[in-house]
């Protein structure tokens, strides 16, 4: 398994923490899979469940989930918590993916 700043260290990657419990991931779920598919190449998207990786959510400062960090080449250049429309989510991270 690769640790989280392997994952996150190449190229663009999105990170989905979520929870099993949460309904509003639910909704973000199918939204997040269409845009992982139409942007294939450009940006990884990535799930992390929030309750089996509590340490992580506690050091990036996860308060809610879900939340959204795109890191670019390690870095975080965006951070949403909430569900997002796609097409909300594609004008937000189209400065940041090339």
């Amino acid at each position: 398994m690769s640790s989280f700043k392997e994952i996150i260290g190449k190229g663009n990657v999105l990170v989905d923490f979520h929870a099993t419990w949460c309904g509003p991931c639910h909704s973000l779920a199918p939204i997040l899979q269409e845009y992982a598919k139409e942007n294939s190449g450009k940006v990884k998207v990535i799930k992390i469940d929030i309750d089996k990786n509590q340490a992580l959510a506690a050091q990036l400062g996860i308060q809610g989930v879900p939340t959204m960090i795109l890191y670019k080449g390690g870095s975080q250049v965006w951070r949403k918590s909430g569900v997002l429309p796609k097409h909300m989510l594609e004008a937000e991270l189209a400065p940041f993916v090339d």
